[in-house]
This record gives C-alpha cells, sequence and structure tokens, in this order.
C-alpha cells in the first residue's frame, strides 16, 4: 500500500548530486519537496529541475528545501546538472538523489508497474517539518510538473497549519479564506478580527489572517 495523507514520510540515506545525505537531517526544521523522474538526460525533466532552480528565492521564503531523485548515479546527475543549467539558464544546487537500487523509490511507492515495471514514475511528495506527508501528486511522463501549483499548495498548507481556515477553489496567496465550520459564527469576530462575510451558515469568508 502506498503513502498516505498523514503518514510519516520514510527516512533514508542516499548518496546525491552534492554528497552523501541523511534526509531527516537535511530537511529537519524545514518543509520539503521531493520529487522523482524516471532517468537522467530525459527531456521533460530537464525542463523542471531547470524551473526548480530558478525558483529557488521562492523556495527559501517559504523553508521548503527541494530534492529530487533520479535512478541514474551520481556520475550522470553531475554531466546531466551541466545541461540543464546550460539550456534552461540556471544553476541547480539541490541534491538530486542517485537511486540506483530503487531503495528510495519503494519506500515511497514511486514505482507503478501499470506505467513501467522498473522507472519510477513522476512523483511529487510534500512534507512537514513533522515529516508528515501533506501532499502527493503523480504526473504522467508525458506532462511537465506545474510549480506554481506546488507553490500555491504549500502557500496554503502552510497558512492553514497556522490558522482555523482552508483555502477556496484557485486560490492564491493574499486572497480571502474560508473560516473552517468547527469555528461557531458568533466566535469568528474574536478570532478573526478583519471581519467576514457569511455567505452560507457553513460558508464564510474572512481577509487572509496573516496578510
Amino acid at each position: 500500500m502506498g503513502l498516505r495523507l498523514g503518514d510519516d514520510a520514510p527516512n533514508f540515506q542516499a548518496k546525491t548530486s552534492i554528497g552523501d545525505i541523511d534526509f531527516y537531517e537535511y530537511i529537519d526544521g524545514s518543509w520539503a519537496v521531493l520529487y522523482s523522474h524516471p532517468a537522467d538526460f530525459t527531456p521533460v525533466c530537464t525542463t523542471e529541475l531547470g524551473r526548480t532552480a530558478q525558483l529557488k528565492s521562492e523556495f527559501e521564503k517559504r523553508n521548503v528545501k527541494v530534492l529530487a531523485l533520479s535512478v541514474d548515479g551520481v556520475a550522470e546527475h553531475l554531466n546531466w546538472i551541466n545541461d540543464i543549467n546550460e539550456t534552461q539558464n540556471c544553476e541547480v544546487d539541490f541534491p538530486i538523489i542517485a537511486d540506483s537500487d530503487r531503495k528510495v523509490a519503494e519506500l515511497y511507492d514511486m514505482i507503478h508497474p501499470n506505467a513501467s515495471a522498473t522507472a519510477t514514475v513522476r512523483s511529487v511528495f510534500v512534507i512537514g517539518p513533522d515529516k508528515k506527508i501533506k501532499l502527493t501528486l503523480t504526473y504522467p511522463a508525458s506532462t511537465g510538473r506545474n510549480f506554481n501549483e506546488i507553490l500555491r499548495v504549500i502557500d496554503s498548507l502552510q497558512l492553514t497549519a497556522d490558522y482555523s481556515v482552508a483555502t477556496p477553489v484557485d486560490w492564491k496567496d493574499g486572497e480571502d479564506v474560508i473560516v473552517v465550520p468547527a469555528i461557531k459564527t458568533e466566535d469568528i469576530p474574536a478570532r478573526f478580527p478583519k471581519g467576514f462575510k457569511e455567505i452560507k451558515p457553513y460558508l464564510r469568508t474572512t481577509p487572509q489572517p496573516n496578510r
């Protein structure tokens, strides 16, 4: 059975493009994005790793550490990074895990036999500072991941971890949020002094509390 939301993210030790790491030690105190690639020198993944590098400051301001994974070795990763930096006009300095024995891929259920008996599918895991899985996404090999969406979800996760709110459809950072049903309407003013709008008894919105 694959990992589910709320499960502990399994720890592992691995060789990477920046040296040996212990996953828990590397992400300690931070949020993390762990995402996988079928192999090095694949075209869609080249663009994704480049985009990740370009978004370095966005991940840093959210206290997020990014780790990629591919089943090839460190030497191949380093050669691939040269190509990524050249073609995507970036500087890849986050770790790419060398998972040649597929140990991490199997820990995180990144191999789906109906898609490929050997290659990792293109998974995304967002992991909180509590080392628990907060989000899982799986993309087909032909579709590049949307990193604006990944950042949007991280914004929502971090907001809702600190306040009793949820985020509505297509929400973006700075927009109104939903007060969770567990809070009684009469208790909202004390909790959310910016005011609120009652659309229905179960649908109450308020300005984003940390803005």
